[in-house]
């Protein structure tokens, strides 16, 4: 019964893991969207 909590807690924290490492990717996207956006606008303002 042990090995399938440890089973269970270890995809658990695995799937966690992919979460985060999604979500930080994803922000990291918008991040480069956002700021190649204000390079883009900057010029045509000048």
């Amino acid at each position: 019964m042990t090995d399938k909590k440890s089973e269970k807690q270890k995809r658990e924290e695995r799937l966690a893991q992919n979460l985060r490492d999604n979500l930080r990717r994803r922000k990291a996207a918008v991040r480069k969207t956002k700021s190649k956006d204000k390079g883009d606008t900057a010029p045509e303002s000048s």
